[in-house]
């Protein structure tokens, strides 16, 4: 795995880890530290949702032509999880812990089947397709961390 796929499916590692962490200080009641790091954890996920539909996506799209395939999937996935975001949210402003792992529980489901896909699929044919631009476009993702 090299390039644009490697950057990504890293991000996606690191995601997951900060999801993990915002779940068990739910777990434990820490509501500060669950919103600190639910915070960080919407940021980095918005920043992923960004690089994907504003970057790569559009570049991927433009080289093989395809605007209503797999990126438009990917899209409309990213709107159901960021309903979730939103639900979660919302329970932990009001602390509510079995609304707010209740919704966890629905998002962590929705980001490992589009995680999977991604990975198996998209970013190795994002890989392939972009060439030469996939340098450029791994310049910007790379430029583009927090």
């Amino acid at each position: 795995m090299a390039g644009v796929s490697a950057y990504m499916v890293n991000h996606h590692k690191e995601c997951d880890s900060a999801f993990a962490s915002i779940e068990e200080a739910v777990g434990a009641s820490d509501w500060n530290r669950a919103q600190s790091e639910f915070d960080a954890f919407l940021s980095e996920m918005n920043r992923h949702f960004d690089l994907e539909e504003n970057l790569l996506f559009p570049a991927f799209e433009q080289k093989t032509g395809m605007s209503g395939g797999p990126t438009q999937v990917m899209r409309m996935e990213h709107e159901q999880m960021r309903g979730m975001l939103d639900e979660m949210r919302v329970a932990a402003e009001a602390k509510e812990a079995e609304q707010f792992l209740g919704a966890s529980e629905t998002l962590l489901i929705l980001m490992q089947q589009h995680n999977f896909k991604e990975e198996a699929v998209l970013y190795s044919m994002m890989d392939e397709v972009l060439g030469e631009d996939a340098d450029r476009l791994l310049d910007q993702l790379e430029s583009s961390a927090g």
